[in-house]
């Protein structure tokens, strides 16, 4: 029996940059608040590949084809696109913004 591989997971350049200034925004008021928030989220992140359709489609995404998904913890919203081989985190944004479609 031939075991299938879990998609790899990669962060597109904004996302991963969101991330970063959340911390740093963060961790003004509060170091351990700070790393909280961020293992949080890469955590979530990390388990997306053993069950990549666990969380809801993506509301915002136009013509959404149904690998467009996203979940929101510690108010922020992270948005992903599922393949068979990858996951591809697309945003994250705190849940005060304004919604952007995309």
């Amino acid at each position: 029996m031939v075991k299938k591989s879990l998609p790899v997971v990669h962060w597109n350049i904004r996302a991963s940059q969101a991330l970063k200034k959340a911390y740093d925004h963060i961790i003004k008021e509060s170091y351990s608040n700070a790393e909280l928030v961020k293992k949080g989220i890469i955590g979530i992140v990390d388990s997306i590949p053993e069950h990549p359709e666990k969380y809801p489609l993506d509301k915002y995404r136009k013509n959404n084809p149904g690998n467009y998904r996203a979940f929101e913890a510690y108010s922020y919203r992270v948005a992903y696109k599922h393949t068979e081989r990858e996951i591809r985190i697309l945003r994250l944004r705190h849940v005060k913004q304004e919604p952007k479609e995309y």
